[in-house]
Parts: structure tokens; C-alpha cells; sequence
């Protein structure tokens, strides 16, 4: 190996490849069902709305500005539109509240780069979704378990977060249909959450991806609306709040988005310069316009899609699971989680699923801060029509039950 070669900066051995990303080029492989990647139907995108935006730009005359450079910040038409969103959901705020990201996941990676330095402590789950933890990663910190009601004081927090050599700066938390759990906190649970990071005064990032897909129940207001309902200001509050279109118009166009206060949000467009310059200004001119042509009609259709999935997976799993295999039931969302046998290693269980039955799913080690949870697994029930999701349950369920017999 050339010596050049060896000389990365110290993150990079904090860097691991994902396995949902190494799980999806499993994808084009005859025959495989896949329940790995948290991945949306195609069928369900608007695609004829998409081609009339596109084709709308160019007859009228507008790809000079659709092809050229763009503020920082994003397009405005677009950071009004969410502006207005965000309102209808308790939070009120102006365009300068909104930074345009390359998907949610750019904006937990900004809040990575801004918050934290190598020895700090970050507040995640236990389990969490894993393109945080690997956002997270490259700033090289530790983590702690963030606990929705939990009694700890805040000087429990900082004294470990001192012991390591660090400060807790932030913590991270998806209120609605959890990445991997599917799991939704209840109101009592959010206000607990939110008056930890008020006790330890820290920011606290809201991952909202998954907030729109509601299938059943009430909706319940964000952090950062529970937040605002108290500060009556957003540029009082301490969440920050990542949105994204991927999960209900398209994720191929990398549009997502951070809220917070203005400060905060300042703070973000200066790493976007010196990061990307901007977000692809097309892409922004034409999710703006296809949002406001099908925003509410197109989640009524993917929800309704979803829904029949998810439905379709829960009664599978009732039908042919062994004993002693527990799972989430989410009101929304795009996954189910699965507790094994204490015995069962769901690593090992995916290679033998892989290579007898093809069947993928993810282990749920990778959404552990410490790499424990080995005996559970994720499922995503969007990319699979219900006759499939039978049919791979069903394989599922058989491999389980021989790694069980096995086991004992």
C-alpha cells in the first residue's frame, strides 16, 4: 500500500460502511425479497407531475435560472412553502428559519460538523437510526443513552460526558415511527425529552422523516411545536428540526430541510457554503411546484399504499412466527422491529437468510451505539406488495425457528 495511503485524519477510523447501503445492492438479484432499505415504491411517485414540472421549465423559458448557481440558503419559493407546512403543524416561522439540505441526511451531518468535537457526548437512542450514528461518527464522539422519561439527572450525564473528556452538546431523537423500531413517543414522553436538554441545556435535533406517514391514530404535535407552545418564539428554541420530502414525494432529488432559529440556522449556511455552495436549484424548482400541485394528495396515496403493507406484514408475522419472537406495531412509518431468542445472532441469521431462502433484512446490532441488540432485527414493509411480504415472512419465520433448534 502507498504510504500516502495511510495518512487520513484520525475520523476516518470512526468511518463504517452502512449496512442498509451494502444490503441494497442486493436488490438486483433474481429472486430476492427484500426487506432491508428503508426504501419507498416507485410506483407510488409522482411521476407524470414531475415530468409536466420538468417540461414547464424549459417551455417557459426558466432554465437559466433552474441550471445556474443558487443561494445558499435554498429557494426561496420552496423555504416558504415549508415555512408555511411547518405552521400548520404548530410551528411558526419565516423562510429564514429553513435551510435547504441534500436530504435530512446532509442536515445531521451539518449538525454533527457544528456541534460536536472529538471526546463530546451525543444523546441517541438505544436502538437509533444508523445514518445518524454514522453522520455522527466522523466528528469522533461518544454517545449515551437517551431515555424518553428516564430519571437520570443531568449531572449524571455530564459526569460521565467529563469523564471521557468531552461535553454533552446535543441530543437526537425521531418522535414519529422511529427508524428502526417504528416506534411514535407519546406526548408526556417528548415533554421528557425536551425538558432533559432544557436541564442540560443542549440542542436537541428532532429527525422527522417519517412524521407525515401516519396511518393510525392522532397525531401529535412535534418537539419543536410543544417547544414553540411554551417559547412562543422559534428563534427561543433549542430543537432543531429535520424534514425531508423522500419518504412522500421522492427521495431522488435529495430535497430535505433543517428548521430551527435563525442563529442556528446562520450557523448551518456557512457549512453549506463551504460544503456544497448550494443544493441542486432544478431539484428545488421543481419538488416546490410538484408540493404544491400534489403535496396532500400524494401522501393520502402513499399512506394508503403503506398502510395495506404494513398490515399485510403484522398479520404475516402473527401467522407464521415462532414463540418467543416479539415485534413493534406502528401506527406509521416504514418499519417493524423484531425481538429474536436471547440465543439467535441476527447477523448470522442474515447470511443464512441471504444464502437459503433470500431473504434480507438488517441486523439490528447496527442501530446500537455499542453494537449490542445482536438478537434483533429490522423490516421494511414499503418496497414489497402484501403476496410478497407473505411469501417472505413466511421463509423468515422457517430460518428463525431452525436458528432457534440450533441454538438450543
Amino acid at each position: 500500500m502507498q504510504d500516502w495511503l495511510k495518512l487520513y485524519a484520525s475520523r476516518a477510523d470512526h468511518m463504517q460502511a452502512s449496512e442498509i447501503r451494502e444490503l441494497l445492492k442486493l436488490l438486483d438479484q433474481p429472486d430476492m425479497i427484500s426487506f432491508a432499505g428503508g426504501i419507498p415504491d416507485p410506483s407510488v411517485f409522482p411521476a407524470k407531475v414531475f415530468q409536466e414540472v420538468y417540461a414547464e421549465l424549459f417551455e417557459n423559458g426558466e432554465h437559466a435560472t433552474a441550471l445556474q448557481y443558487s443561494v445558499s440558503e435554498g429557494y426561496e419559493p420552496l423555504r416558504r412553502w415549508i415555512a408555511d407546512y411547518m405552521a400548520k403543524g404548530g410551528v411558526d416561522c419565516s423562510p429564514e428559519n429553513i435551510l435547504i439540505t441534500n436530504g435530512a441526511q446532509q442536515g445531521l451531518d451539518y449538525l454533527g460538523k457544528l456541534f460536536l468535537s472529538p471526546g463530546d457526548t451525543a444523546l441517541v437512542g438505544w436502538p437509533t437510526y444508523l445514518g445518524a450514528l454514522q453522520a455522527f461518527n466522523a466528528y469522533e464522539p461518544n454517545y449515551d443513552r437517551l431515555l424518553p422519561g428516564g430519571n437520570r439527572k443531568p449531572e449524571d450525564y455530564r459526569d460521565l460526558a467529563d469523564a471521557r473528556g468531552g461535553k454533552v452538546k446535543f441530543a437526537y431523537t425521531s418522535a414519529d415511527f422511529a427508524n428502526p423500531t417504528g416506534e411514535t413517543l407519546s406526548i408526556a414522553e417528548r415533554q421528557s425529552i425536551l425538558r432533559q436538554a432544557q436541564d442540560l441545556d443542549i440542542a436537541l435535533v428532532e429527525d422527522a422523516a417519517y412524521q407525515a406517514l401516519r396511518f393510525d391514530g392522532e397525531s401529535l404535535p412535534s418537539i419543536l411545536a410543544l417547544e414553540m407552545q411554551a417559547t412562543g418564539d422559534i428563534n427561543a428554541c433549542r430543537t432543531i428540526y429535520c424534514g425531508s420530502f423522500s419518504k412522500t414525494i421522492s427521495p431522488g432529488l435529495r430535497v430535505g430541510w433543517v428548521c430551527a432559529s435563525r442563529t442556528l440556522i446562520d450557523k448551518l449556511v456557512l457549512l453549506k457554503q463551504a460544503s456544497d455552495l448550494n443544493s441542486s436549484t432544478i431539484n428545488q424548482m421543481v419538488m416546490h411546484r410538484v408540493a404544491e400541485r400534489c403535496f396532500d394528495d400524494q401522501v393520502s396515496k402513499v399512506k394508503a399504499v403503506y398502510k395495506q403493507r404494513r398490515d399485510a406484514m403484522l398479520h404475516a408475522l402473527e401467522r407464521y412466527m415462532p414463540s418467543g419472537v416479539h415485534w413493534s406495531h406502528p401506527e406509521g412509518g416504514m418499519f417493524l422491529w423484531l425481538q429474536l431468542d436471547e440465543t439467535v445472532d441476527a447477523g448470522a441469521l442474515l447470511k443464512r437468510s441471504l444464502q437459503e431462502i433470500k431473504v434480507a433484512f438488517v441486523p439490528g446490532a447496527a442501530f446500537f451505539a455499542d453494537g449490542s441488540g445482536k438478537n434483533c432485527l429490522r423490516l421494511n414493509f414499503t418496497s414489497c406488495p402484501p403476496e410478497t411480504i407473505e411469501i417472505g415472512i413466511s421463509k423468515l419465520a422457517t430460518v428463525i425457528e431452525q436458528s432457534k433448534s440450533a441454538a438450543a
